[in-house]
């Protein structure tokens, strides 16, 4: 969430940024709101100062002239009448500004380029180089149903589209992906989480899923309203939901792995063959919480960690910078990793890596003191996926192909699967 009075403050500086993002954006009832707040303020003030004096002024009639008493405790009601009157609807558009600034998107940093479609987004950085296979690429849905291990029929006739099951040695690798991952994150100063898959509206809001994405969620049906987790990005961030950590204790940097589900709303069309879009999928989070000053260099080093992952499997990729279309709601900067699919002789993201400045602890109320004694203020927040490990196995399955349909393990997840070195057809 935006700060209010930031917005106040610099209204039409804001609105040009925000109005380079994808859509339209109209904030003239907020700017009608802050309007009408400004003026009740002044106003409340001045009755606020009346009633003051009125009660001064009581005390010296009440010793000398007892009439007049009377007739200044009239005014003196009629001048309270008007303040709870006021102060009534300073109340009421409170609660419509709270409202209404859970819906505007966060600004985009200054560094972030503006664009109108991802097509403005900016190529920072590739790693590795495209495989050189000799033979036509299959698609990695191809690759693993002529494995004998990917079966999206039974998933289908199970729980519909846009599910499958993994079997045998193709579903151990996912575990084993996902261990791996862990490790490495573990190893580089992450402390690893094992979230909750249900989480309350507050968390959602927390994090800025809800109120504008909730067509996007599933949810409990009932008296206990839940959330089934878009990303371990929500409960991670709300570890510390009301909290005030000590300055000394940051950065915190946590990891987690855990399941997600999206009802994917608005992509009908998108991606239905395949692993790539789905309701249900696996992914290994990274959040941080850092001093706002550290912020955009603690982006960088997550995004670093997040790319390190492709490198050790050996998997060509960009990094690339989105522009300010593009981004997401929450996000004031953000990375995209895209891992190379030869199937698809494309580019796909496999990560997304995301500063939020302030706007996550605004809304999740997260504080830090920065030394002993001083006021609290907001942190910043970060998060990124590293990796979604669905997609890596995407990625594995389409750049690790052989010609007669086995897929070369990558050598670093080999100790995780016993020393297998391919997958072979059952």
């Amino acid at each position: 969430m935006l700060d209010q009075r930031e917005v106040a403050k610099n209204f039409e500086a804001v609105v040009a940024r925000l109005q380079d993002r994808k859509g339209s954006l109209d904030l003239t009832e907020v700017k009608t709101l802050f309007a009408e707040r400004k003026v009740l303020h002044v106003e409340v003030e001045g009755l606020q100062a009346k009633r003051n004096a009125a009660n001064e002024e009581m005390k010296k009639l009440a010793k000398s002239d007892p009439k007049a008493l009377e007739s200044a405790r009239g005014e003196l009601k009629a001048v309270s009448s008007g303040i709870k009157e006021k102060e009534a609807r300073l109340t009421e558009l409170e609660e419509k500004l709270e409202k209404l600034m859970l819906v505007i998107p966060n600004v985009p940093h200054a560094s972030v380029p503006t664009g109108a479609s991802e097509a403005d987004n900016q190529v920072v950085r590739t790693w590795g180089e495209k495989p050189n296979l000799l033979f036509t690429p299959r698609q990695h849905f191809e690759v693993g149903e002529k494995l004998g291990m990917l079966d999206f029929e039974r998933a289908a006739k199970v729980s519909g589209s846009r599910f499958a099951f993994l079997k045998g040695p193709l579903a151990r690798l996912e575990r084993a992906l996902a261990s791996f991952m862990i490790d490495q994150h573990v190893q580089r100063g992450y402390e690893e989480l094992l979230p909750p898959y249900l989480v309350t509206r507050q968390s959602m809001t927390g994090t800025g899923q809800l109120p504008k994405f909730e067509e996007d969620a599933f949810k409990t049906a009932g008296e206990h309203e839940l959330f089934l987790i878009p990303t371990a990005e929500v409960p991670v961030t709300n570890f510390h939901h009301d909290e005030i950590l000590e300055g000394a204790t940051l950065p915190r940097k946590y990891c987690a792995f855990s399941p997600c589900f999206r009802a994917e709303a608005g992509s009908a069309g998108k991606d239905t063959r395949g692993l790539i879009r789905m309701h249900q999928f696996h992914k290994v989070e990274l959040v941080q919480f850092v001093r706002p000053e550290e912020s955009q260099a603690a982006l960088e080093a997550l995004t670093a960690d997040a790319a390190r992952i492709l490198e050790l499997l050996g998997l060509h990729h960009r990094v690339t910078l989105l522009c300010t279309a593009d981004m997401g709601f929450a996000s004031t900067k953000t990375y995209d990793l895209e891992v190379w699919l030869p199937g698809q002789q494309a580019y796909r993201e496999i990560s997304s890596c995301s500063s939020f400045g302030d706007f996550q602890a605004r809304r999740a109320k997260i504080r830090f003191r920065p030394a002993q004694g001083e006021k609290p203020q907001l942190l910043h927040t970060l998060n990124g996926s590293g990796l979604a490990v669905g997609r890596t196995l995407v990625a594995i399955l389409e750049n690790y192909q052989r010609e007669d349909g086995t897929v070369a393990i990558p050598e670093v997840l080999r100790p995780y699967l016993g020393g297998l070195d391919a997958l072979r057809p059952v």
